[in-house]
């Protein structure tokens, strides 16, 4: 995996960046996330958690 930064340009508002990560099908599986499931993140010093957004 690699994470990716991309800009994000919308007609009249300003640039700013955002930061994509693909992850395994199969760790998308053993997690039980479905697509367009809410998402949460906590970070830390060299490692990122996501969890369901309850």
């Amino acid at each position: 995996m690699k994470l990716q930064k991309q800009s994000s340009k919308k007609k009249g508002m300003k640039d700013y960046p955002k930061y994509v990560i693909v992850l395994p099908k199969k760790a998308v599986e053993l997690s039980g996330f479905k697509e367009g499931d809410e998402l949460e993140a906590e970070a830390r010093k060299g490692e990122i958690k996501l969890r369901r957004k309850i």
